[in-house]
């Protein structure tokens, strides 16, 4: 091999290696984004960030709905849908941090990753129980939970040491009117009428700041009202379509009557926005997404048909607010 030959060879295995180490480099960084520890988190303002904004479908680009609400140092959630230890790793929030979870109602879609919360975010360890507060019902439905995992629960705690009271939930069942103070973030409750389900909407103030959290749009006028001059309101904005709308797409509908029955218990896109300027509200955080067969623009432009402020079309791990 003449020396030229030996010199392109020569360039030709450093480039290699340049490409192996690049690799390599870039997979480093992707495992610890992805398994590293998370430093807690510290909020100057109050701060909402979009943990799940996906709906009961699964979706891979979309978990399900859970809310994170932060002030200082602490952080409380507004539900707990599947897949949240994940969407709270995108958060870039510890799964340890959230104190306490605030339930809109006990429909699955919110309830799913509670078990998740608890006891991989046990692992750490959580020191502390877990807070839940929701409406009527929530007992049940945590007893069931630690029934259910309670052998599994009491193996982990025996093979790995942790600690008992982090492995453990304190339970509230609130009612229309209910109110705490957590650190300086105030939290507000209100019944929500016209549900299958005892529903809430939350209110959280601190740092001269409102925004509400609401689930389905039951009781249009009671959210309304009590979202009243919000600084945001947190909202589900679902695509349902009628069937008027799909004549002529080719779209096979098996169970027309499901799409009928589906607008009782969602808001719509179509909806929300009137929610939102009856509240007055300086912005509307559309959370709880369907895949529709249309862009985040196309959304914006059909709520903003009844609604004149800011309106955000999040993903998941989004800091919307402020």
């Amino acid at each position: 091999m003449d020396g030229k030959l030996l010199f392109l060879a020569m360039i030709l295995g450093i480039l290699v290696l340049a490409w192996l180490g690049a690799g390599v480099l870039w997979r480093a960084a992707e495992m610890a984004e992805i398994v590293a520890p998370i430093d807690r988190q510290a909020y100057e303002e109050l701060s909402v960030v979009t943990v799940g904004t996906g709906n009961e479908y699964e979706n891979p680009e979309r978990h399900g709905p859970s809310t994170a609400i932060g002030l200082g140092h602490t952080i409380v959630l507004v539900d707990a849908g599947r897949g949240i230890a994940e969407g709270l790793r995108s958060a870039q929030i510890p799964l340890e941090q959230p104190s306490v979870v605030f339930l809109t109602n006990l429909l699955p879609l919110n309830t799913m990753g509670l078990d998740d919360l608890l006891l991989t975010g046990w692992l750490p360890p959580r020191r502390k129980p877990l807070r839940i507060v929701g409406p009527p019902g929530t007992r049940a439905l945590v007893e069931g939970l630690e029934n259910a995992h309670a052998a599994g629960r009491e193996a982990l705690a025996r093979s790995l040491d942790l600690p008992a009271e982090g492995g453990r939930i304190d339970v509230v069942e609130a009612k229309d009117g209910y109110h705490e103070e957590i650190d300086g973030l105030l939290v507000e409750a209100r019944a929500l009428p016209g549900g299958p389900l005892p529903t809430l909407a939350w209110r959280f103030s601190g740092a001269g700041r409102r925004v509400v959290v609401s689930g389905s749009g039951w009781g249009h006028d009671v959210l309304a009202s009590f979202a009243g001059g919000a600084d945001a309101l947190i909202h589900e904005a679902a695509y349902i379509p009628t069937l008027a709308a799909l004549e002529g797409t080719g779209a096979d509908v098996p169970n027309p009557e499901r799409l009928a029955l589906e607008t009782k218990l969602h808001t719509s896109i179509e909806d929300v926005g009137e929610i939102a300027t009856d509240a007055q509200v300086d912005r509307l955080i559309l959370v709880r997404l369907r895949p529709p067969p249309f862009f985040d623009l196309q959304v914006e432009r059909i709520v903003a048909n009844d609604y004149s402020g800011g309106i955000v079309v999040p993903d998941d791990g989004d800091l919307v607010f402020p």
